[in-house]
């Protein structure tokens, strides 16, 4: 996947080599996905990821290589990309803001594939609005106990541990807490699995009070809020850089298939309204990775917070994705909605990073609100 982004003056020679080493490993490493079987699937991801070093990344938070990463791991593979990704945003709290303790414990089995994370945040009436979120952390000596639900929680189910938020304070986002719950723990259950268009592993969590020792409080007591707005801030740029690997995708499907359908005694990609769609697409996919990598660049030049960029690169390369997919699957015609075609699978692929870890509404209302104060 050469475009010559690499030679934007975002990327370091030691990107150019990740990416470059990335690449020639996917080519060489079989497609895993299963959608009738996605545990099994994100597992092998998992376990693949690790076994070659990639994983390492998700531990090391250079937004750059995590981006360079879930771009290339969307084009070829969605569940590819979910297993990374959720390794990174799983964990991600504890590389920022983990005792010492906690990362030894739990970031080496993560970056070797050996140990799989969940980022628990969401409840059903707490998922853009994170403020006002339900389940508690009451303090009981040495221990928290927990109890309430989280739902739409990805990796549910066949995580190891995962990263709980949930309310020691008053209410509003000062009352927050965030814990790391091992998944044998008593009193948590994987308490029902949730269906989606695109399949992979995603449930709801039951907690009936679970005792959590206080030593895996992450931060101190109120700093949840804090703890998910930073971990988000690194990881809802690369929802773009995923968006965009879809995009890709689906926009070299589209120029093989106009190139080569015949329609009218020429080809498809003859008529000016093909080639109207295609320059589109092709607009919208630059456009989407000036955004997501000038993002990526700010944090990792030491930006403190990148709200405003993230919510761009988000908002603009995920909507762009879904315009993409749906010019793709117009193109194709009948074969477009053809469930085994590539660009099927892309168009429910793509429709779920326009809602998580941030809807494009809630990212219209971030980039208002920084650019009216």
């Amino acid at each position: 996947m050469d475009d010559g982004v690499l030679d934007w003056p975002f990327f370091g020679d030691e990107h150019r080599t990740f990416a470059a080493s990335f690449e020639r490993w996917l080519n060489e490493t079989p497609v895993f996905d299963d959608e009738a079987a996605p545990d099994g699937s994100v597992r092998a991801w998992v376990r693949a990821l690790g076994d070659a070093g990639w994983l390492r990344a998700c531990t090391q938070l250079d937004v750059r290589t995590l981006s360079l990463a879930r771009e290339r791991l969307a084009y070829r593979s969605a569940l590819g990309d979910f297993a990374f990704a959720m390794q990174g945003l799983g964990s991600g709290a504890i590389a920022l803001f983990g005792s010492q303790a906690m990362r030894a414990r739990y970031l080496d089995g993560v970056a070797r594939g050996n140990t799989i994370a969940a980022f628990a945040l969401s409840e059903r009436e707490a998922g853009s609005d994170v403020a006002a979120l339900r389940t508690t952390a009451r303090r009981d000596g040495e221990r928290y106990v927990l109890s309430g639900e989280k739902t739409w929680i990805s990796n549910a189910g066949i995580a190891d541990f995962y990263v709980v938020f949930a309310r020691t304070g008053d209410d509003g986002a000062k009352g927050l807490s965030a814990f790391i719950v091992d998944a044998a723990i008593q009193g948590f259950e994987v308490s029902g699995r949730i269906d989606t268009i695109s399949p992979h592993p995603l449930g709801t969590l039951s907690f009936h009070d679970c005792a959590v020792p206080a030593s895996h409080r992450l931060g101190d007591e109120g700093d949840g809020f804090r703890i998910a707005m930073a971990t988000l801030d690194v990881f809802r740029t690369t929802v773009g850089a995923a968006a965009l690997g879809f995009a890709r995708r689906a926009y070299d499907e589209t120029r093989a298939h106009a190139q080569s359908r015949s329609l009218f005694g020429a080809p498809l990609s003859a008529l000016q309204l093909t080639q109207a769609a295609i320059a589109d697409m092709a607009l919208d996919i630059d456009a989407a990775a000036l955004l997501v990598y000038r993002a990526a660049w700010r944090k990792d030049s030491g930006a403190q917070r990148v709200t405003r960029e993230a919510a761009m690169a988000k908002l603009y390369a995920t909507e762009a994705a879904g315009r993409i997919a749906d010019r793709a699957v117009q193109l194709f015609g009948g074969r477009g909605v053809t469930r085994g075609e590539v660009v099927e699978r892309i168009y429910r692929d793509v429709r779920a990073l326009r809602i998580y870890e941030g809807a494009s509404e809630i990212q219209k209302l971030v980039i208002a609100r920084t650019s009216l104060t």
